[in-house]
């Protein structure tokens, strides 16, 4: 059995820099791909590749991607919140620079942003900084984590 008729990635695509290299990877790999969006995002035509738009709700998407992801499922989020709700299903989960979320790095992570969420509502007009800037070293780690998440995980599926 191949990665492509068990395994399949969900994209939390609004704010994706790195959809070009999902689809070249999971094309690569024969493993489904679901484009989650709030708008109508451009897709390739591929049997492998679709789209799913969902309302402009708060949070419409992640619920969505939540919903969808099993174990098998790779999720690609940059969102702490709801890699913690995937993690939880049993997905891997990848963020957008190639940086895994595990069981061990979730609590961290959700700390720091809970963090970071309070030390910007009490700034009081000194700004403090989000994440660092998307760089070409991210896409390459991204390409690098992404293709051996699919290479374990069709490990993992053509024993099962």
């Amino acid at each position: 059995m191949n990665v492509g008729e068990r395994g399949k990635i969900l994209v939390d695509a609004d704010a994706c820099p790195v959809k070009e290299e999902i689809y070249k990877v999971a094309l690569r790999h024969a493993i489904a791909v679901t484009i989650v969006s709030n708008q109508r995002l451009r897709v390739p035509e591929h049997p492998l590749i679709r789209r799913e738009v969902v309302s402009d709700g708060f949070d419409a998407a992640d619920d969505w991607i939540a919903q969808a992801c099993t174990p098998g499922s790779v999720v690609i989020t940059a969102d702490i919140l709801l890699a913690d709700r995937c993690l939880k299903a049993v997905a891997c989960v990848l963020a957008p620079n190639g940086k895994p979320f595990t069981q061990s790095s979730i609590g961290a992570a959700v700390a720091t942003r809970a963090i970071m969420a309070d030390l910007r509502a009490g700034a009081l007009g000194d700004p403090i900084g989000g994440p660092a800037p998307f760089a070409k070293a991210d896409r390459s780690r991204f390409l690098s984590a992404l293709d051996e998440v699919l290479v374990r995980l069709g490990r993992t599926i053509g024993r099962a």
